[in-house]
């Protein structure tokens, strides 16, 4: 039986696996042969890329606004580049993206690992590289060594390349053994170790960052071997000028530091909740959130947010406790001050109904207020990083950003410039922690 957490997991990430086998742009991909050397001419000429992608939380999901995922924007981006529309084909099954490569497709672009001698494709550069993880079941002591694994009910995923790692130590603990899944994904793996079906599992360690909120049994246990490379794989034998493009894409990406900005946008909230935490945020969503729904979903109208980023703030901010009050003074479940609380017309900060009013409508505020130059989610996340700081440390974290080389209107670059400021109790605010991040 799965648990309440793999429950709550699989009914926030069902939209994550809703458009299986569909295309973004309803068209037939051409199933004619391509004449070497003559790809990229072909693919200008038709006025689409075909790219076979996975439909998975890491890769390529539909989001609150639409299509999204890290790979996705890659994708979205190289289309863009070379001047054509993005014509997705997605699964669930990794090993169907590299045949479906090899027949008619144009790119292959699914989390996939630089593996030797794999006929039939070419690899562009690496893109990221994703580092083999050991994660466990919360109470297996003594998991800490390769040599621990040795006996243990153990797990990873076909294709991943994860195996490989596996194989290597095999190598030096021949009794070593695992089952490899075809069918699973992540979070499903994840939630075998969470009920204890399994002991362990080997998976990357930016998989776990995006799913560990949602598994609070599950331990980070060691890295295993050395980092894979993420590629794009493309068909052999049409020549090599949507290789080239692909190359030159990837790397004035890298250059420019929007690489490292986007892989921070999707996987850069690892300041997240520890056991005792993800424990108490998940009986809050049962026993308090219900209260104060509608109310959240009425501002989220009036204000134009998602009512679900809302009462994340509002989590962030008081837990859910009306009568929050800090040694300051701030107070309410929007944690409001005095003066916010004059400015927004609000009377009583402990009343839910008026806190959220003017929570929400202060963010609004405060997103009005940013320079024009900051926009899409950078603009969103410096919004919520001013509710909680002030927009004067925003500004401030701006300009350091700024004198240290970055981008002050990229979110990534000044949050590694924003110092954790603390209230009076020690405890560190960051709009950013993981109910936030978990809203997206």
């Amino acid at each position: 039986m799965l648990t309440l957490i793999c429950r709550h997991f699989l009914a926030r990430a069902s939209a994550y696996y809703a458009l299986t086998a569909i295309t973004l742009l309803v068209m037939v991909p051409t199933l004619c042969l391509v004449p070497p050397g003559e790809h990229l001419t072909h693919i200008s000429a038709k006025d689409f890329i075909t790219v076979h992608t996975r439909n998975t939380p890491t890769t390529y999901y539909e989001g609150r606004h639409g299509p999204t995922g890290f790979e996705y924007e890659l994708m979205h981006r190289f289309a863009d580049y070379l001047g054509v529309s993005l014509n997705l084909d997605a699964t669930h099954h990794p090993e169907s993206v590299l045949p479906a490569v090899r027949e008619n497709g144009d790119l292959g672009a699914a989390a996939l690992p630089l593996l030797p001698s794999t006929p039939g494709v070419h690899y562009t550069r690496p893109i990221i590289q994703m580092q083999p993880l050991v994660v466990y079941r919360r109470g297996l002591h003594g998991i800490q060594a390769p040599s621990d694994l040795v006996g243990l009910e153990l797990g990873t995923l076909s294709k991943a390349g994860t195996s490989e790692a596996l194989r290597d130590l095999q190598r030096r603990h021949p009794t070593l053994s695992w089952k490899e899944s075809h069918e699973l994904e992540v979070a499903e793996l994840l939630a075998r170790v969470e009920d204890g079906t399994l002991d362990a599992a080997v998976i990357f360690e930016h998989q776990f960052r995006l799913n560990r909120l949602f598994f609070p049994n599950v331990e980070r246990g060691f890295t295993l071997g050395d980092p894979l490379s993420m590629v794009w794989a493309l068909p052999s034998g049409r020549g090599l000028g949507l290789l080239e493009a692909a190359n030159r894409f990837l790397q004035d990406l890298q250059e420019s530091g929007m690489l490292d900005r986007l892989f921070s946008r999707y996987f850069g909230h690892d300041d997240y909740l520890e056991y005792v935490g993800t424990r108490t945020f998940l009986g809050h969503l049962d026993a308090r959130l219900p209260r104060y729904t509608e109310l959240f979903q009425q501002s989220a109208q009036e204000t134009g947010f998602d009512w679900k980023l809302l009462a994340a703030v509002g989590y962030q901010e008081s837990h859910w406790d009306p009568d929050a009050v800090s040694p300051t003074g701030v107070r309410g479940l929007m944690m409001l001050t005095n003066p916010t609380a004059s400015d927004m017309g609000i009377a009583d900060r402990t009343d839910p109904a008026q806190s959220i009013d003017g929570g929400a409508r202060y963010l609004r505020s405060v997103k009005d207020r940013l320079p024009e130059s900051i926009t899409g989610d950078d603009r969103l996340f410096m919004a919520m990083a001013a509710y909680n700081v002030g927009l004067g440390h925003l500004y401030d974290a701006r300009k350091i950003a700024e004198k240290r080389g970055g981008n002050p209107d990229s979110w990534a670059d000044v949050r590694a410039a924003l110092p954790c400021y603390k209230n009076v109790n020690g405890t560190a605010k960051h709009v950013t922690a993981t109910p936030v991040a978990a809203s997206r």
